[in-house]
């Protein structure tokens, strides 16, 4: 867990979207908020959110390589990654709402704060823009840690502002 904290706060040294900012915070929780608008249409962007393999760093994942990253966009589906070396795997978050082109809604404690009594919710939009899509994440955290929460919240910003700004990349960022 040391080195998956290690890669929070050098993640909160990366650039991130410029609108991405915490909301929110109270001792045992928080809320982050991320925008991005990209040139890609609501469909390629959905088909590109729902393959992580492709944009999340590998810094921020369990097995150092993203390639080893699925996500199924449907009820009940996972956001999981493979740990070739151990023969192990992880489930970084379960889908709980999926509307193609529209909405994936996942909960899950991303990265260190899985070892804690913590619930996480992150709801990616997609939201026609122009000729492309605007991309809006909220990310909300609650619970019980052995930490502050609001001390690490912008900590998490940071990485998952990264991601965000990743995909951003990928589909062709906009101003």
């Amino acid at each position: 867990m040391r080195s998956a904290t290690v890669s929070f706060a050098l993640a909160a040294l990366v650039a991130a979207p410029a609108t991405a900012e915490v909301t929110a915070t109270s001792g045992q929780s928080f809320a982050v908020h991320g925008e991005a608008t990209v040139a890609a249409g609501p469909a390629d962007a959905w088909i590109d959110l729902t393959d992580p393999a492709g944009w999340w760093s590998s810094q921020h994942s369990w097995s150092g390589d993203a390639a080893n990253l699925t996500l199924f966009p449907v009820a009940g589906g996972c956001f999981c990654e493979q740990l070739p070396a151990s023969g192990g795997s992880v489930e970084h978050m379960r889908v709980i709402h999926a509307v193609p082109e529209r909405t994936l809604r996942m909960t899950g404690a991303l990265g260190p704060l899985q070892a804690e009594a913590l619930t996480g919710t992150l709801t990616i939009a997609l939201e026609p823009a122009g000729t492309g899509t605007k991309i809006s994440w909220d990310y909300v955290v609650s619970g019980y840690a052995r930490f502050d929460l609001a001390a690490i919240a912008p900590t998490v910003d940071g990485v998952v502002s990264e991601q965000l700004g990743r995909l951003a990349d990928r589909l062709g960022r906009q101003p």
